[in-house]
């Protein structure tokens, strides 16, 4: 049985940890270019000693309890239509969460986290279906260590990736409006971030019932090439459940 920490840097609500960091901490141990489906159970704690347990599945617990598992799957994750930079770029300006954000201390789409990763998601002007964009430039804080890719390149970590396809999808189904989590996400990469290039992400709903909503994101190179592909299953949450 191995070992993980979500450390505190990576959070998503306060004290929990980012639903894509985490859920990217175990696709990290399936290697690119599978198709990883991660189911969170709980509210990831920060600064915890996790075990990992490899089975059927492959489990992260804390002590007894189920926080998460995770399975490489045979699905197709469909690609959401990329818009151009300068597309983007705008749809960033028009990002609800600068007015108003649940979690503003956010690791991937927090405001007031100059050390995260910005994404800022804004409505595609005059898109009929009802995409989110936003742009994203990797800081070099995103970097991997270097066995995680094998090109000169300095890229960013799997599981940083991850987060970067993660915020972006609740802010697709209203997260401004309803306080959602992640419950489940699916993705394949097929490569890793650039640190230091534009890149595009871009998210659409795409159904939903009841507490659960259901979204698509893809993040794009510079040159228009998918980086990597997202299926999210969001949960709304009593506001009372998390100090946002």
């Amino acid at each position: 049985m191995d070992q993980l920490i979500v450390a505190s840097r990576f959070n998503g609500p306060p004290r929990s940890g980012n639903g894509g960091y985490t859920c990217g901490l175990l696709a990290h141990e399936f290697g690119l270019g599978e198709t990883v489906e991660v189911t969170l159970r709980r509210p990831p704690p920060l600064d915890v000693a996790l075990d990992l347990r490899r089975g059927e599945t492959l489990e992260l617990l804390d002590g007894e309890t189920l926080v998460a598992e995770a399975r490489a799957v045979e699905e197709t994750v469909d690609a959401v239509d990329p818009v151009d930079l300068e597309t983007a770029r705008a749809a960033s300006e028009h990002y609800p969460g600068l007015g108003s954000h649940p979690f503003a201390r956010c690791f991937g789409c927090g405001t007031e986290r100059p050390d995260g990763l910005r994404v800022f998601p804004g409505p595609v002007a005059g898109d009929d279906a009802g995409r989110v964009a936003a742009a994203w430039t990797p800081a070099e804080s995103t970097a991997a260590d270097w066995h995680e890719y094998d090109d000169p390149t300095e890229r960013c970590s799997v599981a940083t990736t991850w987060t970067a396809l993660d915020c972006i999808g609740g802010w697709a189904c209203d997260q401004g409006e309803r306080l959602m989590v992640l419950g489940r996400m699916t993705a394949v990469l097929d490569t890793l971030p650039a640190v230091g290039e534009p890149h595009v992400v871009v998210a659409q709903r795409v159904g939903g019932e009841g507490r659960r909503s259901l979204s698509l994101a893809t993040l794009y190179d510079p040159d228009g090439r998918i980086v990597g592909r997202a299926r999210h299953t969001w949960v709304a949450i009593d506001p009372s459940s998390f100090d946002a």
